[in-house]
């Protein structure tokens, strides 16, 4: 298969870059392996699961000789403020709109039928599987590891999202990507909580999006206060990333910002567990669960909420399950303090 038929079947399959690289054992294998050891994935166990299929091609598909990366850009510009002055929470750009997993893997599926044609075999993955796809992103030359571990691309900037294709096929591989972000550290210094401990590695158990999408059960009292108005993910590393500037909008109408993402925190205290599901259904947001949505949003109320949400919290604080109730009750107590 040339490059160029390769370049036809992942446009028309929605991808917005696409590279190969060889099918070889990752290059920051041994670095996964010891930040794994480090416990930098906090409790994301499931990371830690046979780590090395991770980093090992043929260990996920016997005979695979290519690794087919694939970019897609999520960049929505910033919707239009609404002109009420209630307070509201920062969901990460790529959670406003429909969840990739419902979309993305429909894609794949196109792509692995072109090459199922040409005679190979394929596991294709949009981080569900066993794969360090940004090693491989770089190897196959559509981006380069970025000072946050982000991948960055000249032309998307940080905003893509990335998909792999594990292959029998033997496709001419790429040139890897060199490093272009020079001595900026901008990345390191928008961290609101330091996460990014030194140039190329994140310790999950000091990162916002871990905090609010993975960790299950109460905050501890230390983050709480870092997590500022956000309620799902962190994009300050991403924000800060001067490649950006070159950033233009999606092709792809699923990642356009739904209403749901602009309400006014208190609002969310209402749901449910039904209303949840069915304000977020096709979310990403789900996965955080309601609890964890709910625990999130007090929280950022009790950093950033006025004396107007009290009643709200104060409910909550009284209805609430165990955790949302005792978030609430935290954060009416950190308004009371600012009002007083």
């Amino acid at each position: 298969m040339t490059t160029t038929k390769l370049e036809t079947i992942a446009n028309a399959a929605g991808f917005d870059a696409v590279g190969v690289a060889p099918a070889v054992r990752a290059p920051h294998a041994d670095t996964f392996h010891e930040w794994l050891a480090a416990g930098c994935h906090a409790s994301m166990d499931w990371m830690a699961r046979d780590p090395e299929r991770r980093c090992s091609p043929e260990l996920v598909l016997p005979g695979a000789r290519s690794v087919i990366a694939l970019a897609m850009n999520y960049f929505v510009p910033e919707p239009v403020p609404p002109e009420d002055s209630a307070v509201r929470g920062e969901i990460a750009r790529y959670a406003r709109g429909r969840d990739y997993h419902n979309f993305i893997p429909k894609r794949l599926r196109k792509f692995d039928a072109a090459l199922v044609a040409e005679g190979g075999q394929q596991r294709c993955f949009v981080d569900s599987g066993p794969l360090l796809e940004r090693d491989f992103a770089v190897l196959a030359g559509i981006a380069w590891h970025g000072k946050s571990t982000m991948a960055l691309h000249p032309k998307l900037g940080t905003w893509f999202l990335l998909a792999a294709v594990i292959t029998t096929l033997e496709i001419e591989a790429g040139t890897p990507t060199s490093d272009h972000c020079g001595k900026c550290t901008r990345c390191i210094d928008a961290c609101p909580t330091a996460a990014i401990v030194a140039p190329h590695k994140v310790d999950a158990r000091r990162c916002i999006s871990y905090w609010t999408i993975e960790h299950e059960g109460p905050l501890p009292e230390w983050i709480r206060p870092l997590l500022g108005d956000r309620i799902f993910g962190c994009d300050d590393c991403l924000d800060a990333c001067p490649w950006n500037r070159f950033a233009s909008a999606s092709r792809e109408a699923s990642f356009a910002v739904r209403p749901a993402s602009q309400w006014p925190l208190r609002d969310y205290l209402k749901l449910d567990d039904v209303g949840f599901r069915n304000l977020f259904e096709g979310s990403p947001i789900r996965r955080a669960g309601r609890q964890g949505f709910l625990r999130n949003v007090c929280t950022a109320l009790g950093n950033v909420g006025t004396a107007d949400e009290l009643p709200a919290l104060e409910q909550c604080a009284i209805n609430g399950d165990a955790v949302v109730a005792e978030h609430a009750a935290w954060a009416a107590a950190q308004i009371r303090l600012r009002i007083s």
